[in-house]
């Protein structure tokens, strides 16, 4: 597991080398270096001690006063043992010195495997937070750290985590709560403006022709609205994962459905639709809703935003043996696109009208619908403009094996 640098490490720290790797290794290498240090200084004190003892400057009684032969015999024999003494103290000396540096760097090798299993066991409850941490997501929020222990900066770590935790789940259950409601209020008043223009239609007598114009208008500026509606409102439920009716289907039975469906649509833009390979084994396991929705937008956004007599490719395939994963690949013709621009239609709003068919169509929810729902899948979408023009979209998600669905 790898940490970010330590703050308070720096100038020394860095100096040392100790900003990079883990923060097990950082702490090691911190308690060596300072262990190494002390050990030096400890035993620079004791060499400069054991040199002072062989220091002797003993002067010969008496000055220059002739001794007798006797008495220089003697002067000469102490000499003699002094130098030998001295000696030996200087190879104790030296012994103990090479001695020490050894212990020295023993106890640097020790030092070394104490400090790494010291600071393995500081870090761990670091560890688990983490782990732990990542295995919450927005559809385990009630769940917490609940960290044990001593009221230290560890367990005061977790307890801000928990209360984190706590305020996200508070926010996610209000927004699935404005969802509901949402879904209802807004629905209300279109329903009612289009019940007010149909009997506004409705009444004897002729209608005059610039009502009619407007009513039409207006019915398809609602049916707009209405749209814009749903597409948010399928879009807050994939983003938090509400599978409010989960099942096992294929994608390429999902594929076939959307292009029979949009049949007339394809004849009037003299589409030519090629089903490269539709594989009806490949199973996957979600929203039936929303994994239909998400197919039904890849397929309008290749009808709708195609050129005239342009051509579909429908490729549906598994993976990686079983499960592994399955691939949903549609590719459209038209202008060519900038890969750039290319990689912002997932977000919500974004359109490339302008560049591509110019016919204004669309809420541009599509491909971010599309996006949240294979994220809130585990899977991923991938979006890359074709060389020749058109658009390239790739729907992957995980399998769920070849046995037939239930």
């Amino acid at each position: 597991m790898t940490w970010g640098p330590l703050r308070r490490l720096t100038g020394p720290a860095a100096r040392l080398g100790l900003r990079h790797g883990s923060a097990r290794t950082r702490f090691t290498a911190l308690y060596v270096t300072l262990f190494l240090l002390s050990g030096t200084a400890l035993l620079a004190i004791a060499a400069v001690v054991a040199s002072g003892g062989s220091r002797d400057s003993r002067t010969a009684p008496g000055g220059g006063t002739a001794l007798p032969a006797t008495a220089a015999q003697a002067r000469g024999r102490i000499d003699d043992l002094e130098r030998q003494l001295a000696g030996a103290h200087d190879t104790q000396t030296r012994q103990i010195l090479l001695g020490c540096a050894i212990a020295l760097g023993v106890m640097l090798v020790i030092s070394a495997a104490l400090g790494w299993f010291v600071a393995g066991r500081v870090l761990r409850p670091l560890r688990v937070m983490t782990a732990a941490t990542r295995r919450i997501t927005a559809d385990n929020l009630h769940e917490r750290l609940a960290v044990d222990g001593p009221d230290d900066e560890v367990k005061d770590l977790a307890d801000t985590i928990d209360d984190l935790l706590g305020r996200l789940e508070d926010s996610f259950d209000a927004q699935r709560l404005f969802v509901a409601n949402a879904s209802h209020e807004l629905r209300t008043p279109l329903t009612t403006m289009r019940a007010s223009l149909d009997v506004a239609l409705a009444k004897p007598g002729p209608v005059p022709g610039t009502t009619a114009t407007l009513a039409a208008r207006m019915r398809t500026e609602l049916d707009q609205v209405d749209r814009l509606l749903e597409g948010l409102l399928v879009l807050a439920r994939s983003r938090h994962g509400e599978f409010t009716d989960p099942a096992r289907l294929t994608l390429g039975r999902l594929a076939h459905t959307a292009l029979t469906a949009r049949a007339e649509d394809i004849a009037a833009g003299g589409l030519t639709v090629r089903e490269t390979r539709i594989d009806d084994t490949a199973w996957v396991h979600g929203s039936r809703t929303l994994l239909r929705r998400a197919v039904d937008n890849v397929i309008d956004n290749a009808v709708v935003h195609n050129g005239p007599g342009g051509s579909i490719a429908v490729t549906v395939r598994a993976e990686g043996g079983e499960p592994g994963t399955v691939s949903l690949v549609v590719e459209s013709d038209g202008p060519v696109l900038d890969q750039r621009r290319v990689a912002d239609l997932a977000q919500p709003f974004r359109r490339l009208a302008g560049d591509r068919t110019g016919t204004g169509r669309g809420s541009g929810l599509g491909l971010s619908i599309v996006a949240a729902v294979v994220r809130a899948h585990h899977g991923t979408l991938d979006l890359r403009a074709r060389p020749a023009g058109g658009l390239r979209v790739t729907l992957t998600l995980p399998g769920a094996g070849a046995e037939a669905a239930p």
